[in-house]
């Protein structure tokens, strides 16, 4: 089965790959010919989800799926959540996307803090058939004082699952997929295409 992924991130393309394996081919944004920036103005990791997937389906006619990831810090009321990946531009320190800069504004902001407690969460919006779904992957953690390991991508280096003792950027790709927020999402996708769909 060909599937499209609403994303032009070629971190998050390879690892949704490498979790649906030769089951389904995933492509890209590129693949369909989409080079837009497409618009993420929603309040919640559910509503950007479903905003990235229906633009494609508007513009492109194409069933396809898209994700929102936010790193939730408990002490910090849930941020930096659905800005996770706008972190620090929004307090004029960085870029989008800018990984070290989200990172050095999120490890100053929990100076002092003893709580560390934080989760990864992933929603995966899927439009199939005319319908819409949601799938979501949660994985508990902590923040680490200061960066460990250099693999993955994001907040990898100084996120801890409780599942393990050491940050996804510690793992390999195979480690982190199996336990990972957008791992448990992406197996929720695959399950449900791999059943029948109800007449």
């Amino acid at each position: 089965m060909r599937l499209v992924f609403a994303t032009n991130n070629a971190h998050k393309l390879q690892e949704v790959r490498q979790i649906l394996g030769n089951r389904f081919e995933v492509v890209g944004l590129n693949d369909i010919g989409c080079h837009e920036d497409i618009p993420e103005t929603a309040e919640t990791l559910e509503g950007n989800a479903l905003q990235k997937a229906r633009y494609v389906k508007e513009h492109y006619g194409i069933d396809c799926f898209a994700d929102d990831t936010g790193l939730e810090v408990i002490v910090l009321n849930n941020a930096p959540g659905v800005h996770s990946a706008r972190y620090a531009e929004l307090f004029g320190e960085g870029n989008t996307h800018d990984s070290n800069a989200n990172m050095n504004l999120l490890l100053r902001n929990l100076e002092n803090k003893n709580d560390r407690s934080a989760r990864f969460r992933t929603v995966i919006a899927l439009l199939y058939k005319g319908e819409e779904y949601l799938f979501e992957g949660i994985v508990e953690g902590k923040i680490l004082r200061e960066q460990h390991g250099n693999e993955g991508f994001g907040y990898d280096p100084i996120f801890e699952p409780e599942e393990r003792g050491c940050s996804f950027a510690e793992m390999t790709p195979a480690e982190k997929n199996a336990i990972s927020h957008r791992g448990r999402a992406t197996q929720k996708l695959a399950a449900f295409l791999n059943k029948p769909i109800p007449a």
